[in-house]
């Protein structure tokens, strides 16, 4: 048996902006038990901070449905070759898939077969769609890191090992002062209508939703001519874009706040959010702001995606609460005549705002747990599974 982990490494990857928040939180909680291991992989600026060692950035697997990803297959392939490659020449010991199961259970399922110890961290959404893949994961992964409490027993036929770890963002979530104070912070006056927009984490999100909620917030306007929005934007690429199209758009006028991220920042102020549908819908339940969910994909993905779908609805909000709680509108319905309206009509009912934040405040004590430490502890499970004494 290894002795405290001396020498170790671990492979890690991660492939958006909510897997580098995840995957910083491990490496730091993993670190601070077991200060010698190293961390190598593809990571994100969190992570890299959290002192991950990036062999690619995370910006090499930020891609989105099958259409989209189809060009970039190859390179793709190659890139999980290589990191494999690595791994078994490191000889490391365990590996943390986080998200990202199309690029992630492969390479899992490959290491796994050469006697690495594997994890795959955040249950694809297989009660929402494509149930088949429970047996792939079960094959790839030796433990599941669960954020939510109703998957843990959609593996138990399976087999596989799933440890509830709770959400992180409940962790910080809004309390009943918030609204006040993020809008004293961004010097936003109490009684003004304030909207978030939230159109995506990805240029190719924004490539398919900027021109569509800054139309919408050009029609809100018309009807709430002292409206506020707030637009939260990850890094410079994705401000640069947004702004080349509200320059298109001739919007220039529109009284917007963009931030550099604090989505959370943005929800907490907002009377209503707009927001595209992913991990910012629970974002957005959290700060308990009352929105709407949308999204666009490539037509061919939208079909591909519908034929499998389990549910019907595809926002987290919804999923959680088992009914419609936030609108949502989808591919030939996301127009910003409808976004417009639906998000006028949920700020004029002052009823079912108050009712959808209560509501929202239950779900975040749903999800409140230690997570950073539980998914640590499962790690060290698994490394000593792997025989290292830690």
């Amino acid at each position: 048996m290894r002795q405290g982990g001396e020498g170790m490494t671990i492979g890690i990857v991660a492939g958006e902006a909510s897997g580098d928040a995840l995957g910083a939180e491990l490496v730091r909680a993993v670190r601070a038990r077991i200060p010698s291991v190293r961390f190598a992989g593809i990571a994100g600026p969190r992570m890299e901070a959290a002192g991950c060692e990036a062999w690619y950035p995370m910006s090499r697997l930020a891609l989105r449905g099958y259409a989209e990803v189809v060009s970039e297959l190859p390179a793709l392939l190659l890139v999980r070759r290589d990191v494999r490659r690595r791994l078994l020449a490191a000889k490391a010991t365990l590996f943390i898939g986080v998200d990202a199961p199309d690029f992630n259970l492969g390479l899992e399922a490959a290491l796994k077969r050469r006697g690495v110890r594997t994890i795959h961290y955040v249950s694809p959404s297989v009660w929402a769609w494509r149930r088949e893949r429970i047996g792939a994961i079960a094959r790839s992964a030796d433990r599941l890191l669960a954020l939510f409490p109703f998957e843990p027993p959609l593996y138990a036929a399976a087999g596989l090992p799933v440890t509830f770890v709770g959400h992180p963002l409940a962790a910080e979530a809004a309390t009943a002062t918030s609204r006040r104070e993020t809008r004293e912070i961004l010097k936003l006056d109490a009684r003004e209508a304030a909207f978030a927009l939230l159109p995506g984490s990805r240029v190719s999100e924004l490539e398919m939703h900027s021109e569509l909620v800054l139309t919408a917030a050009a029609e809100i306007l018309e009807a709430q001519p002292a409206a506020k929005f707030l637009v939260p934007l990850v890094s410079r690429e994705t401000r640069e874009y947004f702004e080349a199209v509200l320059h298109r758009l001739q919007l220039e006028t529109l009284p917007l706040t963009i931030l550099y991220g604090h989505a959370d920042q943005a929800l907490r102020a907002a009377d209503v959010g707009i927001v595209a549908s992913g991990t910012a819908t629970l974002e957005a339940a959290l700060s308990r702001c009352p929105h709407l969910i949308f999204y666009r994909v490539n037509p061919l993905t939208a079909r591909i995606v519908a034929r499998k779908l389990l549910l019907p609805y595809v926002g987290l909000p919804n999923v959680l609460a088992g009914r419609f709680v936030a609108p949502e509108f989808l591919q030939t319905e996301a127009t910003a005549a409808n976004l417009a309206r639906a998000a006028l009509n949920l700020y004029d009912d002052t009823i079912v705002r108050r009712r959808l934040e209560a509501l929202f405040a239950a779900m975040a004590r749903s999800l409140a747990a230690e997570t950073a430490s539980i998914a640590a502890d499962a790690v060290v499970t698994e490394l000593r599974l792997a025989g290292v004494a830690c």
